[in-house]
């Protein structure tokens, strides 16, 4: 194997998380570190012509051509949440059972759900995310990902597109490139990925939903990404060996039965040479599962994260190796190793969202839905704070392979 780039930052104190009231602001407080990324693949296939826009303190630059109008899509997503039937809420609030089990765990996954437990775990999903993927609409996840914290000083939006710059450089992205996104979301990333490399994306997503979604937004945008119902846990995948010339995920994995398998399929799928990004949740060497305050705090994570199964950095390599894949980099991104300041802006903003639902709903100018889909989204934000810091998880793990050539 060639040789790894692991960078593991060294274990520190947990640092307390904000309340309500803090000021979401003091998280970029301690430090001057900076990102720039102004990337040389900005090109684009479509027929809008792309532009980076700096950011207040012009320390570095994101390329925003294809981000969405924040205020559309919280009014769209809004309506969408106000006239969603109590069938669709049930659903949802049902559908996180799954999480209080772990993949690893076939006995009692079989228990829970009886022997066709993947048929019952899709359906949750899909429940999940045909509703999460709106109340996340009504902040700066859209995404439906926290990023690593590429730039203290900038938004979670910002930070998002950060990254996804990052992907383009790390895999080598460049004009007519065939890529593949699993777990594309509403196909927000897919669109950014084209307009700062020229790409052709194909995304690929459990949620007919969010496929509808991204399929307008990249026609919108002008361009020619392809977007696929599918769950990643139904293989083979459906494209043809050596179909792709890149890959990259950005925190789908948590939903994947079974990663050696998924990996051989994309091998399969990838080109000689293609090069893989992951973006995934892990747990680190610190967290023990055996110690009471640290498995009471993952059974908190798991459901707000969506995660069912429990992976670790070295699981995933040797899955990437097993596939015949080459690993090349394996470290967390973040600025000191740390999410928790991303994490805690979007935990602050959200549970100020939750104070106004509730007040509507008391008024009775919002149905009583809202109420709970809000504070289900909202428990146990401060619980993966802690871990992160604790330094006992992150959803921001990367890992970057490369098929071998011929």
């Amino acid at each position: 194997m060639d040789t790894v780039s692991v960078s593991q930052p060294p274990i520190t104190p947990a640092i307390p998380g904000r309340n309500d009231s803090s000021d979401s602001s003091r998280s970029s407080q301690t430090s001057t570190e900076k990102v720039k990324l102004t990337s040389p693949l900005h090109t684009s296939s479509s027929k809008h012509s792309s532009k980076h826009r700096k950011n207040h303190d012009s320390h570095f630059s994101v390329d925003r051509s294809v981000s969405p109008k924040r205020w559309k899509t919280f009014i769209k997503a809004f309506k969408h949440i106000h006239n969603l039937t109590p069938k669709e809420v049930d659903d949802f609030m049902a559908s996180y059972e799954i999480y209080n089990l772990d993949w690893a765990n076939e006995d009692e996954m079989v228990k829970a759900f009886g022997p066709n437990y993947q048929q019952r775990v899709g359906d949750c999903l899909r429940a999940y995310y045909s509703v999460l993927n709106h109340l996340c609409s009504l902040g700066d996840v859209e995404k439906m990902y926290i990023p690593p914290l590429m730039d203290k000083k900038a938004s979670v939006l910002d930070n998002q597109l950060l990254y996804e710059e990052s992907i383009a450089k790390d895999i080598g992205l460049k004009p007519g490139m065939k890529v593949l996104d699993l777990g594309c979301g509403r196909g927000r990333v897919a669109a950014h990925m084209t307009s700062v490399s020229g790409v052709q994306v194909t995304g690929l997503n459990i949620d007919a939903n969010q496929i509808a979604q991204a399929k307008e937004w990249n026609e919108r945008c002008g361009f020619n990404n392809e977007f696929v119902v599918h769950d990643q846990n139904d293989l083979p995948l459906p494209f043809p060996d050596e179909s792709f010339d890149a890959f990259y995920e950005i925190q789908a994995l948590s939903l994947c039965k079974d990663p050696a398998a998924s990996f051989k399929e994309i091998y399969r799928v990838l080109k000689p040479g293609a090069k893989f990004s992951l973006l995934d949740w892990v747990s680190l060497p610190p967290y023990n599962p055996e110690d009471p305050e640290h498995a009471g705090l993952m059974r908190r994570v798991k459901p707000l994260i969506g995660a069912v199964g429990t992976p670790t950095p070295a699981g995933f390599e040797k899955a990437l190796m097993d596939a015949g894949f080459t690993v090349t980099k394996s470290d967390n991104p973040s600025i000191d190793g740390l999410q928790a300041p991303l994490i805690d802006k979007v935990d602050i903003y959200f549970r100020s969202v939750r104070r106004v639902i509730h007040g509507l709903v008391r008024l009775r100018a919002l149905p009583p839905h809202f109420k709970i889909l809000i504070d289900r989204l909202c428990l146990d934000g401060q619980a993966f704070v802690q871990m992160d810091n604790m330094r006992l998880i992150t959803t921001t793990y990367r890992i970057i392979a490369e098929k071998p050539s011929v």
